[in-house]
């Protein structure tokens, strides 16, 4: 009998070799036939699931945005469990550990934050990439404005929403800076740095 294909694990492996490709030489070098040959596969098979280079992209998007979402919603809970506990240094400790899946500090994770910046750059003059960047922001905001609160419970809303776009700065930043000078901005110091701004959160509002 043929080998029967499992078309969302056959997506899901063309994706990590968009990530890959982009990761290695930009997103300028992603093609059909340089996805086909990353992932192993014939151009006739990526076809099968993509019709140009421009479907295959907002799949990519897509997904690394749709797995950054999916770890934020497995760190959460211990977050919130923190904060209704009281207890200042497990909320800092959960917190960080949420915050690092925006970070590339690991392989695959490296891979997928990568993309998601380059996605993010390109979107500006795609509508199809625009449209996820923003669904993907939004996102990603909402998990970040609910960390906000359960720092600042008693925060005025304005307060809170410039303490969520804060955090989300500086973890684009961090995630540009651990990229392009990974030798210096390691996870130490990522951690590091996360921590002295939570630590700042802490702190009653001026």
């Amino acid at each position: 009998m043929p080998k029967v294909v499992n078309a969302t694990a056959r997506r899901a492996e063309v994706a990590d070799a968009v990530f890959r490709i982009i990761s290695a030489d930009g997103l300028s070098k992603v093609s059909l036939r340089e996805v086909a040959a990353e992932a192993g596969l014939v151009v006739g098979s990526v076809r099968h699931y993509f019709q140009d280079s421009a479907e295959l992209l907002e799949h990519a998007f897509l997904t690394a945005n749709e797995r950054l979402e999916r770890r934020l919603d497995e760190q959460l809970p211990e977050v919130e469990a923190a904060a209704e506990d009281g207890s200042a240094e497990h909320l800092r400790e959960g917190a960080v550990r949420l915050l690092a899946q925006f970070l590339p500090l690991e392989g695959d994770s490296a891979a997928e934050c990568c993309a998601r910046i380059e996605f993010r750059l390109a979107s500006r003059g795609n509508p199809a990439l625009q449209a996820e960047a923003e669904r993907g922001y939004r996102a990603s905001a909402a998990v970040v404005g609910h960390l906000i609160q359960l720092f600042r419970p008693a925060g005025e809303l304005d307060e809170l929403v410039v303490e969520a776009e804060r955090l989300l700065s500086l973890l684009d930043g961090l995630s540009l800076h651990a990229l392009v000078h990974g030798q210096w901005l390691d996870a130490t110091m990522c951690r590091s740095v996360l921590l002295k701004h939570l630590d700042e959160l802490l702190l009653p509002a001026p």
